[in-house]
């Protein structure tokens, strides 16, 4: 009998030992499958949309006039630099390294597959809801306006995608998912204030430059920024677990016959 203790007490430990670390989010396959197939599939109708925008005519350009845009933009219009262009990369890129990053952190990578699953949601929903409404919403990008600029550059169709940064969406939708799943792991970690601050700041680079680089409007970078960030904290928020109170612990104690024994005990509180 007490042999049989022992070998189940190893187990348990063994089991025991070798459990992933528990994770606040589940996760569901046919309805994350639908979910991400959505957001994949939205993204690919609105690639299309995009293509398929016409360009601006040479009496629409010639009939343009910043007087026409709101105070909030008009100072922007005319904005065209290609170096602030190529600047913004810098944080579009390390925006999307930093989930990625997360993956080296133990208890996350743990749950890698729900982890990247959430993240690929996160993304491909932002993508899904940018590129439909660039692909309809038609307005020029600031540079338009640029008198200085090639003719056919701001003839063509890619200038009338301002409304909304594309960009700042997805930079805000990858670094705010980051800071919202580090503090769902780690809701009692301390300086979670400078994760945040990141989360906040590297998309708001993104959103200066692509001002300066005559991409976008203050407002479409502002709702740009929104959009995302609000994606980022919400896919996560909506897989949280829903049995979180559910808690499992070793035990050991002696029962009524006098035999010791080891194990799990379950409780959940209402």
């Amino acid at each position: 009998m007490k042999t049989i203790i022992f070998i189940l007490t190893v187990f348990l430990t063994v089991t025991s030992t070798a459990q992933q670390s528990t994770s606040p989010y589940e996760w569901n396959w046919v309805k994350d499958g639908i979910w991400l197939g959505a957001g994949l599939g939205g993204s690919a109708y609105g690639l299309m949309l995009i293509q398929d925008k016409e360009d601006l005519t040479m009496a629409e350009l010639n009939a343009l006039n910043k007087e026409d845009i709101s105070s909030i933009n008009r100072w922007a219009a005319g904005y065209s630099s290609e170096n602030a262009s190529s600047i913004s990369d810098i944080p579009f890129a390390i925006s999307f390294a930093a989930p990625l990053a997360l993956l080296f952190n133990d208890n996350i990578n743990d749950h890698t597959g729900q982890y990247v699953g959430m993240y690929l949601e996160s993304l491909s929903t932002t993508a899904a809801l940018f590129s439909i409404t660039a692909g309809l919403v038609d307005k020029s990008r600031p540079y338009v306006y640029d008198e200085n600029l090639d003719t056919d550059r701001r003839l063509r169709n890619n200038g009338q995608r301002s409304f909304y940064s594309g960009h700042v969406a997805a930079s805000a939708a990858a670094t705010f998912f980051a800071a919202k799943v580090y503090s769902d792991f780690y809701p009692d970690a301390e300086g979670k204030f400078f994760i945040w601050a990141a989360a906040t700041v590297v998309p708001a680079t993104v959103g200066y430059y692509r001002i300066k680089a005559g991409q976008h409007f203050l407002t479409d970078v502002l709702l740009g920024f929104g959009l995302g960030a609000a994606t980022g904290i919400l896919v996560p928020e909506l897989h949280k677990t829903k049995d979180a109170s559910l808690r499992v612990s070793p035990t050991a104690g002696r029962n009524f016959l006098g035999d010791d024994y080891t194990g799990l005990a379950m409780s959940y509180s209402f």
